[in-house]
This record gives structure tokens, C-alpha cells and sequence, in this order.
């Protein structure tokens, strides 16, 4: 592959908007292991949020699509190959990055309902300190 043509496949990789139209893989080598993505990415989308017993696995699998990236560009990067591996790799990193969008947002009822939490917790400190600013929590006590 020539400097300009790896050059270029780079920069695909990382333009802004490279996921856009980009689809999943159906199935991925990832860290050695196979994975159907494609159908992982579509179950744990399909649900409202993750389960607890759930969460660690998604976690993980995001964990092992950002390793397997980086070693994916790594690999366009430095790698002597040809241009047809080079295109190869440049779509399967940005279906990799079209998976990791589409796991990255999973969650956020939980982000809400501890925002929720801090939020009336904060509410909670501030009347404390209002009524012992104003002296009205010995008397709130005695009731």
C-alpha cells in the first residue's frame, strides 16, 4: 500500500460522521473470541435498559470492541498490506465504531434516576440547613 492510499484510509477511519450508512458486522473476531455483533448489538438495544445481570457483559464486550479498534488501526497504521486489507480493516472499524454508538447510549435511565437522587438529596441537605439556620430544627425534633 502506498503512504498516500494508507493515508487516506486513516482518515476515513477517523471523519467524523464515518459511521453514518455504516452498518454492524453480522459476526466479528474480537480479542479471539467470536462474536455475532450485529444480533448482540440489536438484543441489548431491543431492551428499555440493561439488567444488573446483564451489565457487565455489555460492559465488557464495549471493553473488547475499543481494544480490538485500536488494534484494527494499529494494524492499518504500521502493517505492511495491501490495499484491498486496507479497506477491509477501515470497514470493519467503523462497523465496530456503528456498534460501540449504538451500545454507548444504553443506560441512561440509570444516569437519570441517580441525577434524580442527587438532586433530591441536595433538597433534603438544603432544608436541613435552612431550618438550622433559622433555628427551627429543635423545635422540629421535639414534634
Amino acid at each position: 500500500m502506498q503512504p498516500y492510499e494508507r493515508k487516506q484510509l486513516l482518515a476515513r477511519v477517523e471523519r467524523e460522521g464515518a459511521t453514518v450508512g455504516a452498518s454492524i458486522p453480522e459476526t466479528i473476531d474480537v480479542q479471539g473470541d467470536r462474536l455475532a455483533l450485529r444480533e448482540f448489538v440489536f438484543e441489548t438495544r431491543s431492551r428499555e435498559s440493561v439488567p444488573a445481570s446483564e451489565r457487565d457483559r455489555v460492559e465488557q464486550a464495549k471493553k473488547n470492541l475499543r481494544r480490538e479498534r485500536l488494534q484494527r488501526k494499529h494494524l492499518l497504521e504500521d502493517a505492511d498490506i495491501p490495499h484491498e486489507e486496507g479497506e477491509r480493516l477501515v470497514e470493519s472499524i467503523v462497523g465496530i465504531d456503528r456498534a460501540l454508538n449504538a451500545l454507548g447510549d444504553l443506560g441512561t435511565s440509570d444516569i437519570e434516576r441517580e441525577a434524580d437522587a442527587n438532586e433530591a438529596a441536595d433538597r433534603k441537605r438544603w432544608m436541613s440547613f435552612l431550618k438550622q439556620a433559622l433555628g427551627n430544627e429543635d423545635s422540629s425534633a421535639r414534634r
